[in-house]
């Protein structure tokens, strides 16, 4: 793991060690900014506490947005990886 700022960077190896499956995953690969961010925000809202949506995406915007959003509504974010030619982002909706 990788700490930069207050964002914690996964990689692919510590990912499965700590076994999460999300509920739902967002492919948002090719949405420009605030595309990614929109389709999180609205499948947090049809989720239920305590599930866990991924989000795909492309958008250099969202290394910031994302994490800044999931903090401020006081949701979890489990982790970031980068895969290569996209980021994840995994986050549980906490209320």
């Amino acid at each position: 793991m990788e700490i930069k700022g207050w964002v914690k960077i996964y990689y692919c190896e510590e990912r499965r060690s700590m076994g999460v499956k999300p509920d739902k995953v967002i492919d948002a690969r090719g949405s420009f900014c605030p595309g990614p961010l929109i389709k999180l925000i609205k499948a947090v809202k049809e989720s239920e506490v305590g599930e866990i949506i991924s989000v795909y995406s492309t958008d250099s915007g969202s290394k910031k947005d994302i994490p800044l959003w999931v903090e401020k509504s006081g949701h979890e974010l489990i982790g970031i990886f980068d895969r290569g030619d996209y980021i994840e982002f995994i986050v549980r909706k906490l209320k």
